[in-house]
């Protein structure tokens, strides 16, 4: 196997540590100390700087103003933002763009990709369902009507969309098919309301109650939907991975200092083993994010779809990323939870995107299920 990155997808990481080395983790107030929402909007500066960078059309074609690469690229990328926990939906945004790209009529993709790549339009998706349980695109119907569509359901926890120009918003339709409908922020019958993530971040309950739209803005065709599910569960799993490497880099550097009976308490073999457990658990979500990325970036066919190495991924993510925060916590003692160091913020975005996967037994009843379906010799 050969793990080496292209020089373009090195590229990229380089653009984007150059981006976010002006980012502080401790820009906002704290979410422990917040009872709403840590701040109303996006990091919208930081989103011109990743314009600028070229960094929010890095998965979009050539032809729209993109740089073309694949989910691999934008899976280094979203690592190196996790690092410094920026406040951008840059997932969400080059998630829908490259599914808009891949799947949407050629007159849809002209209209929003260069838009997308000159940080004009923010996108974000309704990816948790009514419940956070349920599959997303059971929660909204979609029905045609004349040449257009009408939407009616409610999806929750929805990132960014206060902030979103577009939603994509999975839905089934009569006959059992999923679409995907991109939804303009403030188009009618389409209401927000505030919800909270445990990062104190902005996120929304979306109801639609009849909403409208034309052709041009459902995509209709089949697997868009899987797609995107796919490509938002990889890089969340890039997130968990790039948070996990800052925690236990900031784990490292603080034992490394603190001392107790004139020794740091890195060379004590109990927090030596603890620390060696993390740093596997962080090698095996790399190992397996990659397999995934890689796949959906069009790797050699398998035994098992895609879905088999997405759903590995997952299993390392939710569980590792847990485990490296709250191993994190224990080391620093009473020192981790003190809201002038970063490191509370950092285990409030790990749960965040813990839950956001889900647990991993469900991940691994939907491998047996796999497995089941695809035999292996």
């Amino acid at each position: 196997m050969d793990f080496t990155f292209t020089e373009e997808q090195q590229a990229a990481v380089e653009a984007a540590k150059a981006v976010f080395s002006g980012v502080t983790p401790d820009a906002i107030p704290s979410p422990a100390l917040t009872p709403g929402a840590v701040a109303e909007d996006l990091d919208r500066p930081l989103w011109s700087r990743l314009a600028a960078a070229d960094l929010l059309g890095l998965v979009v074609s050539p032809d729209h103003g993109g740089g073309g690469l694949d989910p691999v690229a934008l899976c280094l990328v979203l690592r190196e933002s996790a690092r410094v926990l920026a406040r951008v939906p840059l997932l969400e945004t080059s998630a829908v763009a490259m599914t808009v790209d891949r799947y949407a009529p050629p007159t849809t993709a002209a209209d929003l990709l260069p838009r997308v790549s000159r940080g004009e339009l923010v996108l974000t998706a309704a990816s948790q369902g009514r419940t956070g349980h349920d599959p997303a695109e059971r929660a909204v119907t979609a029905r045609r009507d004349g040449t257009g569509w009408i939407l009616d359901g409610l999806q929750t926890a929805v990132p960014w969309a206060h902030g979103a120009d577009i939603i994509a918003v999975p839905a089934h339709t009569p006959d059992g098919d999923t679409v995907l409908a991109l939804v303009p922020r403030t188009h009618d019958g389409l209401v927000l309301t505030a919800q909270y993530s445990t990062s104190g971040e902005l996120l929304a309950e979306l109801r639609l109650d009849a909403v409208r739209l034309d052709s041009t803005h459902v995509i209709d065709s089949e697997g868009a939907w899987d797609w995107l599910r796919g490509l938002l569960t990889t890089g969340t799993c890039a997130l968990a991975l790039g948070l996990g490497e800052a925690v236990l880099t900031m784990t490292s550097q603080y034992t490394g200092k603190r001392e107790q009976f004139g020794h740091p308490v890195a060379t004590f073999q109990a927090v030596a083993v603890q620390t060696a457990d993390r740093y596997i658990d962080l090698r095996a979500m790399e190992v397996t994010l990659w397999q995934a990325a890689w796949r959906l970036a069009g790797g050699a066919e398998a035994a098992l779809p895609a879905a088999g190495d997405i759903a590995v991924a997952k299993i390392w993510a939710s569980e590792g990323v847990r485990r490296v925060v709250q191993t994190a916590q224990h080391l620093h003692g009473g020192f981790g939870a003190d809201t002038d160091y970063p490191l509370h913020r950092y285990h409030a975005w790990a749960k965040h995107l813990e839950l956001s996967l889900g647990p991993a037994a469900a991940h691994e009843e939907a491998l047996g299920d796999l497995l089941a379906a695809h035999p292996l010799d």
